[in-house]
């Protein structure tokens, strides 16, 4: 029984031990309290990440943490989002805690790094600061400078004298997939080139509706990037790399594989030869990283698939749009042309919708909100001249031999979070050509939003 109880008498006091040793304090060997103090040290007092390509990802640093006799969780944050902390390197954010017998226990390796964004250049300073309860708080200095990078020009070449024609074993249209460079966040500008040749036995004589379209592979449709009017049987080598046509506004879906179809309206077996290539300009300034884009209308797919002029029809031009919260810049993104030669003419013997100028408005939760006018361009003026046929008399809005107009219509504020009724209106007018139109306006028209960080695109619904 004694040596019974004296094992239990060992017992009892190594569990006392280790009780006050956990509550900071122990005996000495002469039975002296001791008091155990919390402490923590780091391997370093200050990280400096050099130079970092805005809205890129430095490589991680890591930071050692040796801890001992905590006896509350230890919490490391960071002072400056751009600066971000792991516990595995994997997953990132800007604070994390380790409780203090995970922390007392071994030493633990955190890392860091350093991701300048919101347009910030030059050098950027946070401090990472370690604190636990009890005990005195660490910092440690972080540093690091926001470079832009140096501004490439990357050539992206896609169709290549592309026969579009009508017939047997013809085709109005081609389809094909092409590599564009990765990462949008590094994409400043987007231009498109359309070059068009003579076939050998000569081009069509025509000028007719065209353009080029971008599968968007989350919702498996296409999205028209740009329209242009063929010239009257001619090419436009005048232009010495085509029409030009900026597509920046797509650059989210211009991205890695993508998918184009490039159409030309034309009836006859000669046609045109068609070459497509875009100058995706990386680096330099970027004013915003994350583009996104969501169709609200689309009555495209050919010249007679737009909205009829002047006569009762059942074309949905009423749509519901939400923006993401985050959204910086909102705008529209509208192209028209007209077509057909409905009566009564406008004065100087003006059909509609080909001929009379017209104005269009887009009405934002009922009211004006931005106007389209489809006037005159100067189709005299034009460069691609001469041209067969009636090139030179001003149409409404469009010229042969010409790209279309994109017309952009950025909203005064962000227009971020908010949900908005929009509507297309032509201006009035009644055909008087017969209980079918004669008159009809091919539209696109999508919503951009632009941010510093990763947006999803708007919603639009009926």
């Amino acid at each position: 029984m004694k040596i019974h109880f004296a094992q239990r008498t060992v017992s009892y006091a190594f569990f006392f031990s280790a009780i006050l040793f956990l509550m900071g304090c122990a005996n000495d060997d002469s039975g002296n309290q001791l008091v155990l103090t919390p402490e923590f040290s780091t391997d370093v007092s200050a990280l400096d990440f050099n130079d970092v390509v805005l809205n890129q990802i430095s490589e991680r640093l890591p930071i050692v943490i040796d801890a001992s006799h905590l006896t509350n969780e230890l919490i490391v944050s960071s002072s400056d989002e751009q600066f971000e902390i792991s516990r595995d390197g994997n997953v990132y954010t800007n604070i994390i805690s380790f409780t203090a017998a995970n922390i007392n226990a071994e030493q633990k390796t955190i890392y860091v790094r350093f991701g300048p964004k919101n347009q910030n250049t030059g050098t950027i300073d946070g401090t990472l600061t370690l604190s636990s309860a009890g005990t005195t708080t660490q910092t440690v200095s972080l540093t690091g400078n926001s470079v832009l990078a140096q501004e490439e020009v990357i050539n992206v070449v896609t169709f290549q004298d592309s026969h579009h024609a009508f017939g047997s074993g013809l085709s109005q249209s081609q389809t094909g997939t092409f590599d564009f460079p990765e990462d949008m966040t590094q994409i400043s500008k987007i231009s498109m080139f359309v070059k068009l040749v003579c076939p050998a036995g000569g081009c069509n004589a025509w000028d007719v509706y065209a353009n080029i379209a971008v599968m968007n592979k989350a919702t498996s449709t296409w999205m028209e990037i740009g329209r242009y009017i063929t010239p009257y049987g001619v090419d436009n080598h005048q232009l010495e790399r085509g029409f030009e046509i900026d597509v920046t506004d797509f650059k989210s879906l211009l991205t890695g594989s993508v998918e184009l179809k490039s159409f030309v309206e034309v009836w006859g077996s000669d046609g045109w030869n068609v070459s497509v290539d875009f100058d995706v300009t990386t680096g330099g300034e970027i004013a915003y990283p994350y583009y996104a884009i969501s169709e609200i209308l689309q009555y495209n797919r050919h010249s007679l698939d737009g909205i009829p002029y002047g006569v009762p029809n059942d074309f949905d031009v009423d749509k519901t749009v939400t923006i993401p919260e985050n959204a910086e810049v909102t705008n529209l993104r509208t192209i028209i042309t007209g077509w057909g030669h409905a009566t009564p003419n406008d004065p100087g013997g003006r059909p509609c919708a080909e001929w009379c100028y017209r104005r269009h408005n887009i009405l934002i939760n009922g009211s004006q909100g931005f106007e389209h006018y489809m006037g005159p361009l100067g189709c005299g003026s034009n460069p691609v001249s001469p041209q067969a046929g009636n090139w030179s008399p001003s149409r409404a809005g469009w010229c042969p031999g010409m790209a279309v107009p994109n017309r952009i219509d950025e909203f005064d504020t962000s227009m971020a979070g908010e949900t908005f009724t929009f509507e297309y209106d032509l201006e009035d007018w009644v055909s008087n050509s017969g209980g079918t139109s004669n008159a009809y306006y091919a539209i696109s028209n999508f919503v951009v939003v632009k941010s510093n960080t990763p947006i999803d695109a708007p919603v639009v619904t009926e």
